[in-house]
């Protein structure tokens, strides 16, 4: 049998996509935040409260409640944005009295149970941080609870396999003790001060020597154009304006900077970057600088 030999054409064709493939860009590299998408605190910023996860027994896998000090009638805020799948009584159902369900991007969804009143609506789109109902203790009927948010994340088609752990701000609650004391960072969504399209990919938090938190810088990607955007919250002092600042900058294009004295974040600083990074910011001199990162898959 005699060997088939390539035409030239073929050959060609071969080397032309050889080359295409090596010229062609890399995508970036998309590095998750752990815990999924970025979530905060189910209440307005600054508002410090303790989560409990182990003191009920209908409690299963990852679910928190919450309370605070006459916590009843307080305000429920969305824990990132989303369309509200859910809102009416629950009751007979599944005890959750008044419940609202989120639906976010990827298939998470946020629950918030025994609500005494909802403010929100099916198929309504909700900002970060809005509020979306005021803390209760609707339940069954004839089921006698004291009022408190009951709260889920989750992630998958069933329960309670589906229920994930909750990271707040990247940290992901204390199940290990069962109960944490947490403050509120649910202040500016960095996302949506980016603009469309843009998801937070990684974060680093601003503490002083001595643990306590000023604030977090955020990364975030868009994809879609192949830009970065970096903003730092801040998450304390935000009734005065205090040096803060953001940066980010593309390996091989110049730096961008934001800075100045700012009452509640510094940025949105974006920059096309289509290769590595190197981004952080500071708040009252306390600084986080990354090194060459996210470079591509």
């Amino acid at each position: 049998m005699t060997a088939r030999v390539p035409s030239k054409a073929w050959i060609f064709v071969c080397l032309a996509l050889a080359a295409a493939l090596v010229l062609a860009p890399v995508s970036r590299a998309e590095a998750a935040l752990p815990g999924g998408p970025l979530f905060q605190l189910p209440f307005p910023c600054g508002q410090t409260w303790n989560g409990n996860s182990s003191n009920s027994s209908a409690h299963r896998s990852y679910e928190i409640d919450f309370n605070r000090a006459d916590d009843v009638n307080d305000p429920v805020v969305a824990v990132r944005a989303g369309v509200v799948r859910t809102a009416s009584h629950q009751g007979s159902v599944n005890r959750y009295g008044n419940l609202v369900k989120i639906e976010h991007a990827g298939g998470w969804f946020s629950y918030y149970a025994h609500l005494n009143r909802m403010d929100v609506s099916v198929g309504q789109s909700v900002r970060q941080g809005q509020q979306i109902g005021i803390v209760g203790n609707t339940s069954a009927p004839g089921n006698n609870i004291s009022p408190h948010l009951h709260f889920e994340l989750r992630n998958g088609p069933s329960y309670p396999d589906n229920i994930r752990p909750a990271y707040f701000d990247g940290i992901r609650f204390n199940y290990t003790a069962g109960s944490q004391n947490l403050t509120s960072r649910n202040c500016n969504d960095p996302e949506a001060l980016c603009g469309s399209g843009y998801t937070a990919i990684d974060l680093a938090h601003l503490r002083n020597s001595s643990g306590t938190h000023y604030g977090t810088v955020y990364l975030m990607w868009k994809g879609s154009s192949q830009y970065n955007c970096v903003v730092t919250v801040k998450h304390r002092s935000r009734s005065t304006a205090t040096s803060t600042s953001a940066y980010l900058e593309p390996q091989g294009a110049s730096r961008v900077t934001d800075s100045g004295q700012f009452y509640n974040y510094a940025g949105p600083v974006r920059k096309y970057s289509p290769s590595c990074v190197r981004w952080g910011g500071a708040i009252s001199g306390i600084a986080y600088n990354s090194p060459w990162e996210h470079c591509g898959s």
